[in-house]
């Protein structure tokens, strides 16, 4: 195994353009949320963030993935590192950045928090992940939680203590929540008897804490079917009881192998299996999906991350690599005694080095914003600017959960593809984070679930009022390209683009109304990439646009930063954004040739 070599991990000078030219960050200060905060005080958790990830969480993840957790004697032992690394990670402040003062937090924005994880992300995805899930399960139960469910689990939680997982899917039911089994019994101390299995619960068992507490869905009514009467528990692997921690008949009953993400185990639980599992039930009973989605959608965008997180340190390995790897001479040059040139010299790797850029860039522009959109749904002191916002967040979250996955796979392939043959070993790393990508696509809700989720609910809801939300930003957006000078041929590609969304949704919608819901349906993997194109077109217009700003400042010392991303944005518009009309195509025809398809013709 080699030593790996310094990585930014993210490009600092792109982060800093996302957040004051492309959206002005600093405008959030004037929210009362934030006005504490200041630009100063962002850069100071980002400044810290980028340290920690680059000096010391980056150097341990080749170890955490050749070296997974094993299981012995019923219990799962990680990588010793983490000892030292989960407290460190708490001291950073990001269990609780985002959130209140009055439970330990700095109230910091989204925005800033998101970009901060993506460095640690990138440095060492499964240590951080164990962090991203306990801040999920925490914030839960800071919002549906009673006093003493806050008290008990939240509070150890947030300080770092504890760590907490989701624990949704069962054998049986994979992606279908509405037949999850995991039984709740109530009991006369007020506590629920939990019994049950859980499955892909990442992180359910570690040993570098003193606890774990599960964000559990269970049924409170067997007479009930479907998602009705399934709740939300709080269910500690070790219960508190007499001042001090004891077992709480949660069992780990298997191990999933896992070709990535190796230093976060991925288990199967049983619960109550000697009938003593109790559980704490978190939010209103029958209620334990609509609490367990703040969760989720979280998540999502916390997946989004992940994946623009691993696609940018592959990128960014990719470059390295290709400035210092000689080989071959120009096409112009016949003579072999001439010394061979460095392999991003040859025009096909820098094609596949700015199609990675475009994707990681793109994707970040795209992460930055959601968050952006967040901060402003949950703060801002103007009720329609909250709704609208929240219309925005809502219409992106698939999005910003699938394009990075499903793109950022590609990016972490071409990544190898520039390595050549040592890209294809395991002395190096572009073949780890491309089996790390992979989950991406797959863990809080596949590709094909994001699809649906688009296409059946956030395009259509309140008679696409979403939609419409999202045509009046890049309405903004196209105004600020012209007055910069952007070439206008991509705004009036963009518009053309996203006036055909518009029509396709309207008749596809008119057609679930008529009963066809299946038709309706039947693209939704195509129009789930089709509207990623369009949205990323977005974010590198708007891009583009600071960029032309930049240079219309002057000065030489950005001039190759704008320039790259001017040439980047020419690259989505001309090889990505004429995809659309075909895609569409797809959806408003409902060609049928997998839906007719047989099994019995495989």
């Amino acid at each position: 195994m080699t030593a790996p070599r310094p990585n930014p991990l993210l490009s600092d000078r792109d982060v800093d353009f996302q957040l004051d030219e492309v959206l002005d960050v600093s405008t959030l200060c004037a929210l009362p949320a934030f006005a504490e905060h200041s630009r100063e005080t962002f850069g100071q958790l980002l400044d810290s963030t980028r340290r920690f990830a680059r000096e010391v969480l980056y150097p341990t993840y080749r170890r955490m993935d050749t070296e997974p957790p094993v299981f012995e004697d019923g219990r799962v032992r990680v990588h010793p590192l983490m000892r030292e690394l989960y407290p460190r990670l708490v001291e950073l402040g990001m269990l609780t950045a985002t959130r209140p003062v009055d439970v330990g937090g700095q109230q910091l924005p989204l925005t800033v928090h998101a970009l901060s994880s993506a460095y640690l992300m990138a440095a060492n995805l499964s240590a951080y992940a164990y962090l991203g899930l306990t801040h999920g399960a925490a914030h839960l139960m800071e919002v549906f939680g009673s006093p003493e469910v806050k008290e008990t689990f939240m509070a150890p939680l947030y300080r770092g203590e504890w760590t907490g997982t989701m624990a949704l899917t069962e054998p049986q039911a994979g992606s279908s929540l509405a037949d999850v089994r995991t039984r709740a019994t109530p009991a006369p101390d007020g506590t629920w008897r939990i019994q049950g299995s859980k499955i892909f619960i990442s992180g359910a068992d570690q040993d570098f804490t003193q606890n774990v507490v599960h964000l559990t869905l269970a049924r409170t009514d067997a007479l009930e079917t479907g998602t009705k009467g399934i709740s939300l528990f709080a269910v500690p692997t070790r219960r508190p009881e007499g001042g001090s921690l004891v077992d709480n008949d949660v069992r780990v009953a298997g191990v999933i192998h896992k070709i990535g993400w190796k230093g976060i185990p991925s288990l199967v639980l049983n619960y109550g299996e000697s009938g003593d599992c109790r559980g704490w039930m978190v939010g209103p009973p029958g209620r334990g999906l609509a609490c367990m989605f703040q969760m989720m959608n979280e998540a999502r965008i916390m997946v989004g991350l992940n994946g623009v997180a691993t696609a940018s340190v592959a990128y960014h390995e990719a470059v390295a690599y290709a400035r210092e790897r000689p080989q071959g001479r120009s096409a112009a040059t016949k003579d072999a005694s001439r010394p061979q040139v460095p392999i991003i010299e040859h025009a096909d790797v820098r094609r596949m080095l700015l199609r990675q850029k475009a994707i990681v860039e793109g994707g970040l522009s795209l992460l930055t914003t959601a968050a952006y959109q967040a901060d402003l749904a949950a703060h801002s002191r103007d009720e329609d600017t909250r709704q609208r916002a929240a219309l925005l967040v809502d219409l992106l979250t698939p999005v910003a959960k699938s394009f990075p996955a499903e793109r950022g796979f590609e990016a972490n392939a071409l990544a190898v593809q520039v390595y050549g043959g040592y890209g294809y070993s395991s002395e190096y790393p572009p073949e780890a984070w491309l089996r790390d990508q992979k989950l991406n696509s797959l863990h809080e809700g596949t590709t094909g679930i994001q699809g649906l989720d688009l296409l059946g609910r956030k395009v259509v809801a309140g008679g696409g009022a979403a939609l419409a939300a999202f045509a009046q930003e890049v309405g903004t957006t196209l105004e600020r390209a012209r007055r910069a000078g952007v070439d206008p041929a991509w705004g009036d590609a963009l518009e053309a683009a996203l006036r055909e969304v518009g029509d396709v949704v309207t008749g596809l919608a008119s057609r679930a109304l008529a009963g066809d819901v299946e038709v309706m349906l039947r693209h939704s993997a195509d129009f789930l990439e089709l509207f990623g194109i369009v949205v990323v077109a977005w974010r590198w217009l708007e891009q583009a646009a600071a960029a032309k700003e930049g240079l219309a400042r002057g000065g030489d010392e950005d001039r190759d930063f704008y320039e790259g991303k001017l040439a980047t944005a020419q690259y989505w518009f001309a090889t990505e954004l004429p995809r659309v009309p075909h895609l569409l195509q797809l959806c408003r025809t409902g060609e049928d040739s997998y839906a007719r398809m047989r099994p019995d013709w495989f």
